[in-house]
């Protein structure tokens, strides 16, 4: 699933594709897709002769913003954006085109059929679901190493599924949790009233600088995602333990293990990353 360095490349990309380009008719191949309004022909109609202003981004949603509307896009699994000429024969897999008047199309394919959109009137998006609840966001100022440790320090459960909760920390998925984890040295089962002063500070500075290297890379291709001009991320080549089962450790040379936490493929060293650590 694209995580936030991911849908983060996508909005940069998309802006500079889709900026300014008047909408002239919408088709909508899998009705499902569109969750708000129910009906499709409703989310195609209210679209029609509406501009794209600019694309915005929360946690791992897509706001692409139009004079008066807001739509909210999730890509889920392998959901992917791009631009074509209108005429371009359409790809297998594609499921919602959206036709602008200099005849070009945004086309949204997905293989794995689980992306969402939904249709605001502007202001609302941020008030109702899918946005409502989300989460602080990690690569804006309001996130702070007091904002992170209010979140979490006084919670008795463990702590890599309290990073994936978008409840709480917007954007991290299972790829960057257990990079950031790896770098400040901490076990993905310690709980959160565990944790050291020293080692809240390691796990804030290494969440934004695990980021922070991801969006400028443009994210990480480890299955099938692209941005917005079909090009690949480059941060896969950077991950010191996410899909390392079994190679040396960077730092101690030990083997990657991997095992599950919350349900979710983990990857530690068991050395750097004590279950039972001091927090020095």
């Amino acid at each position: 699933m694209p995580e936030l360095p991911e849908v983060e490349t996508v909005r940069r990309t998309l802006i500079e594709l889709v900026a300014g380009k008047r909408i002239q008719s919408v088709t909508v191949r899998l009705p499902r897709i569109i969750q708000r309004p129910a009906e499709p022909e409703q989310f195609a109609d209210a679209l029609v002769g509406h501009t794209i202003q600019t694309v915005e981004r929360r946690g791992k949603f897509l706001r692409i913003i139009l004079d008066g509307l807001v739509l909210v896009s999730h890509l889920r699994m392998e959901g992917r954006y791009g631009v074509f000429p209108s005429d371009e024969p359409i790809e297998l897999h594609t499921h919602v085109l959206f036709h602008f008047e200099d005849g070009t199309d945004l086309r949204y394919k997905d293989v794995r059929q689980f992306g969402t959109m939904h249709l605001f009137l502007e202001g609302q998006d941020l008030e109702l679901p899918p946005l409502n609840k989300l989460g602080i966001e990690p690569l804006e100022p309001t996130f702070t190493l007091d904002a992170l440790r209010g979140k979490l320090e006084k919670r008795a459960t463990k702590i890599k599924p309290l990073l994936l909760n978008q409840e709480h920390i917007v954007g991290l998925g299972n790829i960057y949790v257990d990079e950031a984890l790896f770098q400040a040295r901490i076990h993905p089962e310690r709980t959160p009233n565990t944790l050291k002063p020293a080692e809240w500070k390691r796990l804030y500075e290494a969440i934004l600088s695990v980021l922070g290297n991801a969006v400028e890379a443009g994210g990480s291709s480890i299955k099938s995602y692209v941005n917005g001009q079909g090009e690949m991320g480059m941060f896969q080549h950077q991950l010191l333990v996410y899909g390392k089962k079994d190679e040396p450790c960077p730092t101690c040379s030990r083997p990657i293990q991997k095992f599950v936490v919350g349900g979710r493929g983990t990857h530690i060293c068991n050395k750097c990353q004590a279950l039972n650590a001091t927090g020095k």
